[in-house]
């Protein structure tokens, strides 16, 4: 599980045994992306996995979005979580990392109920938005370039249903949100949101310590 820089080492240590072991298939893709790829650190901690897969059970999403699929560990949570019959359309420009993702969705035994689009992702949405499918996804998980965060969060906030649900991953960006001295465009993005979604009267928002920092917004 990767580190937070939120929790102390038992804390952590606490984290992982009461996690329990992570599946062998979804262990087998982090090593695989740790030795393939220059940044392991994209990929989200099997604790924050199960935290997904606990919010898709609690919508009983059938169909969901993901913004940002790297090598496809979140991709199988998601699709894991939902029905046989349901779609997660996941969105990202690299072949090479989507290549692995869908060797271990292949065997994870949800290819199908993912649809992934090569492109980038705001074309994706808007896409989605022109051929009519405003209000009828369940679920959004945004997890890939911060400077578009805010651009994926209206999209993605068009296309759910009432009643729906927007995960933005790295909210407190390693505690860099706090420092008011870190004006970087990437930190200043997640700032932004997590200040835009907490005023926003269209949902109500919430900001969970999971992994790099969680921010909820349920669509009112």
């Amino acid at each position: 599980m990767p580190r937070s820089p939120f929790l102390s080492e038992a804390v952590r240590g606490y984290l992982v045994a009461s996690v329990g072991e992570e599946p062998a298939l979804l262990e087998q893709l982090r090593e695989e992306t740790r030795a393939a790829t220059e940044f392991p650190g994209m990929q989200i901690g099997a604790d924050q996995g199960r935290f997904l897969a606990l919010l898709l059970e609690l919508l009983g999403a059938e169909r969901a979005i993901e913004v940002g699929v790297f090598t496809g560990y979140s991709s199988i949570c998601i699709a894991q979580a939902l029905p046989a019959h349901g779609k997660l359309v996941a969105c990202d420009v690299s072949d090479e990392w989507t290549g692995i993702a869908r060797r271990y969705w292949q065997r994870a035994g949800v290819t199908d109920r993912i649809d992934l689009r090569l492109r980038p992702a705001l074309e994706t949405l808007e896409q989605l938005v022109s051929a009519g499918e405003v209000g009828t996804f369940d679920f959004a998980f945004i997890d890939a370039d911060k400077g578009n965060y805010d651009g994926y969060y209206e999209l993605c906030l068009q296309l759910l249903r009432r009643g729906g649900l927007i995960a933005v991953d790295n909210a407190l960006w390693g505690g860099s949100v706090a420092d008011t001295s870190d004006e970087r465009p990437d930190t200043l993005a997640i700032r932004n949101l997590n200040a835009k979604a907490f005023a926003d009267p269209r949902v109500t928002a919430s900001l969970v310590p999971v992994g790099d920092g969680v921010l909820l917004a349920r669509k009112r």
